[in-house]
């Protein structure tokens, strides 16, 4: 019929749109709305199979592209999917532990180098104790404000700059924005024990901010001589005549008598 138009409908205007329209007008609105506001990257159930097609690994479905995905997320089906996982998760753990954040790992800060600083290391030896001291003072004039310089002992099978040697460690030295310093010491054992007097320790750190310098000072453990440990586990008989005392050699400083 020439003048035929549906009920409801105005003049040179189309027909009432029908439920089925109607559907297809909100699905195609929620598709667009979702893949404005939705990171399918951060969707654990969203997955593209070697065909190209896309999947639902919640519900079991396929989907021909993002939007239709989309959509379907926005459905009936895939809510009460999400409901029922739900449900099973806070019955399977009913007291679930709180999500930990992520914590960012921290950017190293890239500072510009002014080269290396100044040093003096001084070699002591107590005439009390007969042990052997090192006395490392360091100048930074130049010092970032606010910082102070920091040190660490280095193993030698840490540095990658030398051949491996055990009988050594290094000690570093660092404060920005000065190059990072390493001394090469004798792998023995380090004293940290308070002197008799209990003023100071035999291991110590002095940061003197008027004048920028950082000193360090270590003593060595005192090692048994081969003589001394002999004599005292098989000791010698009174007539017996003792051997004579052998040079002693200084292993800070081997030419040296």
């Amino acid at each position: 019929m020439a003048g035929w138009r549906d009920h409801g409908s105005k003049p040179g205007s189309g027909g009432v749109a029908s439920h089925t329209q109607d559907n297809v007008d909100r699905r195609e609105r929620l598709r667009q709305l979702a893949l404005e506001t939705i990171d399918l990257a951060k969707d654990p159930y969203f997955m593209r199979n070697h065909l190209g097609s896309y999947e639902c690994k919640l519900c079991l479905t396929l989907h021909n592209n993002e939007g239709n995905y989309l959509a379907h997320t926005q459905g009936k089906r895939h809510q009460q999917n999400l409901a029922r996982r739900a449900a099973r998760e806070a019955k399977e753990n009913p007291n679930p532990q709180p999500i930990q954040p992520v914590k960012k790992k921290p950017i190293p800060r890239k500072t510009v180098k002014i080269g290396r600083p100044g040093y003096k290391v001084t070699k002591q030896k107590d005439p009390e104790t007969g042990q052997f001291s090192l006395l490392f003072e360091v100048e930074y004039p130049e010092i970032e404000e606010g910082l102070q310089p920091r040190h660490r002992f280095m193993s030698a099978f840490e540095q990658r700059i030398e051949p491996v040697d055990k009988n050594f460690q290094y000690l570093l030295i660092a404060a920005e924005p000065y190059e990072t310093i390493a001394f090469k010491i004798p792998n023995w054992e380090i004293e940290r024990s308070v002197d008799p007097d209990k003023t100071r320790s035999k291991f110590w750190t002095e940061w003197n901010k008027d004048k920028k310098t950082f000193r360090l000072q270590l003593h060595f453990k005192k090692k048994e001589e081969p003589q001394e440990a002999a004599a005292s586990s098989n000791p010698l008989p009174p007539s017996s005549n003792p051997l004579p005392p052998q040079p002693y050699s200084n292993p800070l400083n081997p030419n040296f008598r």
